[in-house]
């Protein structure tokens, strides 16, 4: 009946989860400049949502790019480091049920891992992420607030941006149709609007980990793909991955609290491995 609590510390936010006898409570997230700021503040706000004292959580698993600057046990409860692409492998796990896969942890930039059953391996990673859409947005039109962004690539006409198969050819170039992308940003208009950019830096975000996820699939070879990361559950519409699993033979998932995976797997650590 012990609560273990998972902390993912971001360089800008900071997840947080329970999990008492497999499962998930409470996912939140805050937002600080400062990491250790942040794990606290989530913490706390943790606590507090859920009217718990500190005496009910055994131990806190700490992960991602932020935890090494946890140097002491948070409020004296014990404190423990998980290796960030063991927790981005166990939360995938956990929250698809899926043995054999390749998590994808979609944040700032992208990291690919590799679950199969007990065996978690880090593959690689992109600096293509959350990061590219806001730093190319702030440059083409001045706005990098993420939710105003995502307002305005819905709005957007990717046809303004993008180069098309069917822009080029009228032939049948292996198994692709005439939608599928020659050139992200091969055909932007001198006409298109913030909406239209927006659309397009989301649009080359997405199909590039996409991509890179399908090739993973085939190094590790499998064919299940498991999305996490705030990246994952964007408003935007993601018919990338449908043509990607058209052209790959590859499975996208984005299964609940996809966005809360690595500090999920951050909790799952801290029960298999915590008392070891």
């Amino acid at each position: 009946m012990s609560l273990i609590i998972g902390i993912d510390i971001g360089g800008s936010t900071t997840k947080i989860v329970g999990l008492r006898d497999g499962k998930i409570i409470s996912p939140l997230s805050v937002k600080a400049s400062d990491p250790l700021t942040s794990a606290y503040g989530a913490f706390g706000k943790f606590l507090s949502e859920n009217s718990l004292s500190l005496s009910a959580v055994s131990s806190i698993i700490c992960t991602g790019v932020g935890a090494a600057r946890v140097k002491e046990p948070i409020y004296g409860i014990k404190t423990l480091m998980a290796d960030e692409f063991m927790a981005i492998g166990l939360g995938g796990k956990f929250i698809s049920g899926c043995d054999n896969a390749v998590v994808v942890s979609m944040g700032t930039g992208t990291a690919f891992v590799s679950v199969k059953g007990d065996k978690i391996s880090h593959i690689g990673g992109s600096g293509i992420g959350g990061g590219t859409i806001v730093g190319l947005c702030e440059k083409l039109f001045g706005v990098r607030d993420f939710s105003v962004l995502e307002s305005l690539a819905n709005k957007g006409d990717i046809s303004n941006i993008d180069l098309t198969i069917g822009d080029i050819t009228h032939a049948r170039l292996s198994n692709m149709n005439d939608e599928i992308t020659a050139s992200n940003f091969g055909k932007v208009s001198d006409m298109a609007t913030p909406e239209d950019l927006a659309a397009g830096v989301f649009n080359m975000v997405i199909q590039s980990a996409g991509v890179l996820a399908c090739f993973a699939c085939k190094m590790q070879d499998t064919k299940s793909i498991i999305l996490t990361g705030q990246v994952s559950v964007l408003n935007f519409p993601t018919t990338s991955y449908k043509k990607l699993e058209e052209l790959y033979g590859c499975t996208f998932m984005i299964p609940e609290y996809s966005d809360f995976a690595t500090a999920i797997g951050a909790a799952i650590y801290g029960e298999q491995y915590g008392e070891k």
